[in-house]
């Protein structure tokens, strides 16, 4: 479920939401990555020479910023329904990375130090992605479980470092990922509509 970042070519846009405005950042492209966004993130975490368990305890470990508050930074930012939220880390910077769906699909990316928004942009659409941003949205839209809900219950289980909309076919349930002290990663289902939390078997490493 988790996603690396991929540092896209340099785009800037400016977005009429909900009756304000929300400014893309220029994000830099492979050349030049002391300018990307994920580098101003004011936490940084070893990832170089280190075990996969090593790495995600070191990034849950650093964020500071637990997934419900980066959830909450990006829909104060950028209005609308957030459809998934990752923790993720980009040459040893790390960042939330939280999809809003409103007008567009923004990517709007949070410090994990200090839940500051250090920029956004709007995704282009994939005509090969069979992900329908207004057909999530709708099913998110009034569903009595929201992201952040979904990040809460799913706490208990272990520092939340994903929260994900399944929308392959009907959304009926977020898909969440946890990660203990000793960064053993574990997948679970929060149903959308009674916020129960049950075990993934299809992804759980455990």
């Amino acid at each position: 479920m988790k996603r690396r970042t991929t540092v896209i070519s340099a785009i800037a846009a400016v977005a009429l939401i909900g009756g304000g405005t929300a400014t893309a950042v220029a994000l830099s492209g492979d050349g030049d990555p002391g300018t990307s966004t994920a580098s101003r993130s004011s936490v940084t975490v070893k990832d170089d020479g280190v075990s996969d368990a090593q790495e995600n305890a070191n990034e849950a470990k650093g964020a500071r910023i637990t997934a419900e508050d980066a959830i909450a930074a990006a829909l104060k930012h950028t209005p609308g329904v957030a459809a998934e939220a990752d923790l993720d880390s980009d040459d040893g910077r790390l960042v939330w990375d939280v999809d809003v769906i409103g007008s567009a699909r923004h990517h709007v990316e949070v410090d994990p130090g200090t839940g500051k928004v250090l920029g956004s942009h709007v995704e282009r659409a994939d005509k090969d992605d069979d992900d329908d941003p207004a057909r999530v949205a709708a099913a998110l839209k009034n569903a009595p479980t929201s992201a952040s809900d979904a990040a809460r219950a799913a706490a208990a289980k272990g520092t939340v470092t994903s929260v994900e909309a399944d929308d392959d076919g009907s959304v009926s349930v977020w898909e969440v990922e946890t990660t203990s002290a000793n960064g053993v990663q574990h997948d679970w289902h929060v149903d959308l509509r009674s916020g129960a939390v049950t075990v993934d078997h299809r992804g759980d490493d455990d």
